[in-house]
């Protein structure tokens, strides 16, 4: 067991223990006390460099001032007003700003990732009058039932749950291919195989309501897949009357350089899932749609908190400020920068099996000698950073992730890798 930076820490984490669910799961005992930008301090006044975000959550960076003077603004006005039931300007005017950045006409609000993905079902479902799902092998959508019976990235996640009908197909995981392929050369057989095995043996594309997808794996491994991916997932759901949901709850907001990720590969969804950056770090999700698609009846679907006059608040502040600062350029750039960086590290460690990702959404995978997943030493690794004075979490099988604040300056971005080096060398690779 790591020690924690101090007294104060170690004796936050004793209380922690004492009334926390056990449910929850830290690699590390770092305790923090406050964050700005891309720098995080804990309560022991220990500086780190933030390669996480809140789980690509702070992407305004933390404590963006903007943000806080909206939400500050609005608390003294009104902090909730029950926007199911009755109606108020700043859910409005998000609304009406995202449907100029995504061109989506009709939305619901909602508070997380989780409960925009249960709309979307619950909207596909409705719409079609279609029981059945079809998600990916290592997706990760939420921990609620509909949310849940999609995730398949660890069976931790399901055990002793019910869940609802799903199946699962192969996701473009070109690194270590499922079906033992080559691309180009294999034609997106994972994709094709929805059509050539899944119809075929196992569900009727006549059941199924959507193909939810996520843009780039998650939880799953930052896995980017080859643009022709999604590509003919759209067409399979065109061919077959299937609504086709993308998941951009952790790409979304401008992560991968663009403000949705799928169009990095051309695609346009029915249904979209938006939450984590799109708070600006206060809870809020939306489910995005056209009002063709979106036109069920009063009384379908609700919820308390939806359309939170703070989250809305904090959502508009920190989508203007991602316009204006051009965000998504920084993402871009940076990410570059990043990869650039990783991959010369991968170049003298030959731990690091693969680079990858879009803008400041990357993923590190770690192998052993032969290839293989290691996951053992990936776990080491993030731990050695945070002695180093970064924050870092795994994803997937056997891969680190690094989505830092999107304000994250170059100087901060090399100084993390720096720190990411050294957490290499105190392995002895």
């Amino acid at each position: 067991m790591i020690e924690p930076s101090g007294p104060r820490a170690k004796e936050i984490i004793y209380r922690d223990g004492n009334v926390m669910s056990s449910c929850m799961s830290r690699p590390y005992p770092l305790v923090i006390d406050r964050a700005r930008g891309a720098t995080i301090t804990d309560v022991e006044g220990k500086t780190y460099i933030d390669f996480v975000a809140g789980i690509a959550v702070m992407n305004v960076g933390h404590s963006n001032p903007e943000v806080s003077a909206a939400v500050t603004a609005q608390m003294e006005k009104m902090a909730h007003c029950a926007f199911t039931d009755f109606f108020a300007d700043p859910p409005v005017r998000l609304a009406e700003k995202l449907k100029q950045l995504t061109g989506y006409d009709r939305l619901f609000l909602c508070n997380s990732g989780t409960e925009s993905v249960e709309a979307a079902i619950k909207l596909a479902i409705w719409k079609l009058d279609r029981q059945s799902l079809l998600g990916f092998y290592g997706a990760f959508h939420g921990r609620t039932l509909g949310s849940l019976s999609l995730t398949c990235s660890t069976v931790k996640h399901k055990e002793h749950f019910p869940t609802i009908r799903v199946v699962h197909a192969h996701y473009g995981y070109c690194y270590r291919c499922p079906l033992h392929l080559k691309y180009p050369g294999c034609g997106i057989e994972c994709a094709r195989q929805i059509e050539t095995l899944i119809f075929k043996k196992e569900l009727s594309p006549k059941d199924i309501a959507a193909i939810v997808v996520e843009p780039i794996l998650g939880e799953g491994g930052y896995i980017v897949p080859p643009p022709e991916f999604h590509q003919e997932i759209r067409r399979i759901c065109d061919d077959n009357d299937i609504l086709m949901v993308a998941d951009e709850v952790q790409a979304g907001c401008y992560r991968t350089g663009t403000f949705m990720a799928m169009e990095n590969f051309g695609v346009r969804a029915d249904i979209i899932c938006m939450a984590k950056a799109l708070g600006g770090g206060l809870p809020l999700g939306a489910t995005l749609s056209s009002s063709s698609i979106m036109d069920w009846p009063p009384g379908t679907h609700s919820n308390t908190f939806g359309g939170n006059l703070l989250a809305s608040a904090a959502s508009l502040a920190a989508l203007k400020f991602m316009e204006r600062e051009d965000i998504g350029t920084q993402a871009k750039q940076l990410g570059d920068h990043l990869m650039m960086r990783l991959r010369e590290l991968q170049s003298k460690y030959p731990a690091i099996g693969d680079v990858r990702g879009l803008g400041l959404m990357i993923g590190v995978e770690i192998v052993k000698p032969d290839g293989s997943i290691d996951p053992d030493t990936r776990d080491r690794i993030v731990v050695e950073g945070f002695k180093e004075g970064i924050v870092l979490l795994p994803c997937g099988d056997s891969a680190i992730r690094f989505s830092p604040p999107l304000v994250i300056t170059k100087a901060e971005a090399d100084t993390g890798m720096d720190r990411f080096e050294a957490a290499l060398k105190n392995l002895s690779f």
